[in-house]
């Protein structure tokens, strides 16, 4: 069905579209809102949405952060290098979605203190800053603050953020995809506290950040795929730790990557010093890592290891291509429990070889551990000073065709 295009006025008390009911903003089809035509602000346009409606951005540089907190809303621009939401290094976030099932794609977001596009279900905005737990990370009650059910970003471009690029923290039901981000202090795109997380990050391309892509808590039904992953201090992490809730991290499914050339000095500084690694997995447990190219880290292609009382066990690395790193694969970890690692070519391995554990019980000894080759971290830039990305592709098809829901996907 054609989406129906309706003049909205803002100004008069929400839509002036045609009304279903008594209710106040009710209506009876959706509507484009367009900014600036009908509303003033991205800000003004997303609160007059009503579910299902289209709010679609004309090219321009737009300096306020945007809060879209209705459900099954899309956030578009009309082009995505030309739609430009800049922070000025002034505010926090770029957008921040709290609305279940709402889209944000075909758009920029650039210079804030914190991210460029937050999905999440922490409602208090005093806990949106900094990181969605709060500046100081506390983990949150996850019955306090349920997580976001349905969520979309695509197509978007995110650059020269202090924090994270695309941040997906308690939520789920969500994708991720189609999108560029670097220059971020951390990483580029980040999918926290979820679990079971029901996400997909697809078909990005993240560079030139601390870390390109991170995985902190976030557990089950979470597949990052088919993703360029290249030029940034850290190429890809999965964590489990304290400072979120919901540890450990387990069940992901990482697959058909590029994982390449995670050595770039002109990117910001890992807070750990983090420097040529390609896949760092930090107490996960259960993951499958299938399928990947991992090449031309200085450090390491891949470290397996125990993180903060958390014990890795029960990964599968099998199937990928692993070459030409300082060191290929690297286990450092007090026992092998059941941590398996096959059909990855001839890698170069630390320790030089370790018990096949490939369905075996008896992997509680303890082993060597391994470390990666040596690298010195040149210093950092500054996020800000990161040079901006080149043009990006366009959403396909009409800037006004019908919103496809996020409550339909993964």
């Amino acid at each position: 069905m054609v989406l129906t295009l309706l003049a909205v006025s803002v100004a008069a008390a929400g839509c002036g579209a045609e009304q279903s009911d008594d209710r106040p903003g009710s209506r009876d089809r959706t509507a484009v809102i367009r900014v600036p035509a009908d509303a003033p602000t991205i800000q003004r346009a997303v609160d007059a949405a009503l579910p299902g409606d289209l709010v679609l951005v004309a090219p321009g540089v737009y300096k306020e952060d945007v809060s879209l907190r209705a459900r099954n809303v899309v956030l578009r621009g009309a082009d995505r290098d030309k739609v430009v939401i800049d922070g000025e290094f002034k505010r926090s976030n770029g957008i921040t979605v709290t609305g279940a099932g709402s889209v944000v794609e075909n758009l920029t977001v650039r210079n804030h203190l914190a991210n460029g596009v937050l999905f999440t279900g922490v409602t208090d905005e005093t806990l949106q800053g900094t990181g969605a737990g709060g500046e100081l990370y506390d983990p949150l009650d996850t019955a306090k603050f349920p997580p976001l059910k349905g969520f979309r970003g695509s197509y978007i471009t995110a650059y020269n953020n202090a924090l994270y690029g695309i941040y997906a923290f308690d939520a789920r039901d969500g994708v991720i995809e189609h999108s560029y981000a670097s220059g971020q202090a951390d990483s580029g795109i980040y999918v926290g506290q979820c679990r079971p997380c029901n996400t997909t990050v697809r078909r990005n391309t993240v560079a030139h950040n601390a870390v390109g892509i991170e995985l902190t808590n976030a557990s089950e039904k979470l597949t990052v795929e088919d993703n360029e992953v290249r030029r940034n201090r850290v190429g890809l992490t999965l964590n489990s730790n304290d400072l979120e809730a919901l540890g450990p991290q387990r069940h992901a499914l990482i697959r058909r990557n590029v994982i390449a050339d995670n050595n770039e000095p002109s990117s910001p500084a890992q807070a750990d010093g983090g420097f040529g690694i390609g896949i760092g997995i930090g107490g996960g447990v259960g993951n499958r890592i299938e399928d990947n190219t991992i090449t031309g880290n200085r450090s390491t292609g891949l470290l397996l290891r125990d993180e903060q009382g958390y014990p890795a066990r029960d990964n599968a690395v099998r199937g990928n291509r692993v070459h030409a790193n300082g060191t290929d694969l690297v286990l450092a970890v007090a026992a092998l429990r059941g941590n398996c690692f096959t059909d990855n070519g001839k890698p170069a391995t630390s320790p030089r070889s370790w018990p096949p554990s490939c369905g075996k019980a008896d992997q509680d000894a303890p082993i060597a551990q391994g470390q990666g080759t040596p690298v010195t971290p040149p210093p950092g830039v500054s996020f800000r000073s990161v040079p901006a990305p080149p043009p990006q592709p366009q959403r396909p098809g009409h800037p006004e065709d019908r919103p496809s829901a996020a409550a339909e996907l993964p």
